[in-house]
């Protein structure tokens, strides 16, 4: 038995998820003001693209929605998200890994930097029971607009993972991490078994010149 762990965006979905979830307020006409919303998106959407990502800025911008409906409401307009969003960027060669992984016994976990409340159910959807994600504060049963904790980005994956390791009593010993991103070459560098998934250009490269192995389940 061993540690599988799973980048989420653009890795088990053919898509980026926060990004489809800002998408989706728009078009459901739940941002009042989407052209000013699409354009900070897509702002910080490059950004995190070209490995320049301000997380706490991208975190106020993503999470001030959903300081504003409560639980029930949010998990209403999630369900919709799903079916329109997310069902059709499923990929059946993460399941077919996931469950391979789930079938040696290994343990599966994803790690991300998207927030909790928008990847949950996606993780769920794929058969998962683990996750590290950015957390957004919850207050009195309400979203705050703020992040809890340390942001689960770049290196921030590392620092929300080894306490996970340790409460869990797993280890890093034959571990594998699947990423498509060079945002994610911290944790690749430190797992013992590397698998970059659709990458991005600059992880393509360092995977070349590392030797790591390549996959592409789109």
């Amino acid at each position: 038995m061993s540690l599988a762990i799973f980048d989420l965006d653009n890795t088990l979905i053919g898509g980026d998820s926060d990004y489809l979830w800002g998408e989706f307020l728009c078009d459901e006409g739940i941002i009042s003001d989407r052209q000013s919303f699409e354009k900070k998106n897509d702002y910080f959407y490059q950004q995190y693209e070209l490995g320049l990502l301000d997380i706490y800025a991208w975190a106020e911008f993503s999470f001030e929605i959903l300081s504003h409906y409560s639980i029930n409401e949010l998990e209403a307009f999630h369900l919709k998200f799903m079916a329109q969003k997310i069902e059709p960027i499923f990929l059946e060669k993460a399941q077919d890994c996931i469950n391979s992984h789930k079938k040696n016994g290994d343990t599966v976990l994803v790690i991300t930097a998207s927030n909790t409340f928008v990847t949950a159910p996606i993780v769920k959807r794929y058969g998962i029971n683990h996750l590290i994600a950015t957390e957004p504060e919850i207050v009195s049963g309400r979203y705050t607009g703020k992040v809890s904790g340390i942001p689960c980005f770049k290196s921030g994956k590392i620092e929300n993972l080894m306490p996970w390791l340790e409460r869990n009593g797993e280890s890093l010993k034959d571990s594998t991490f699947y990423s498509d991103s060079h945002n994610d070459i911290p944790l690749l560098e430190l797992v013992e078994n590397a698998v970059v998934v659709n990458a991005d250009a600059k992880l393509t490269l360092m995977a070349r010149k590392k030797g790591w192995q390549i996959v592409d389940w789109r």
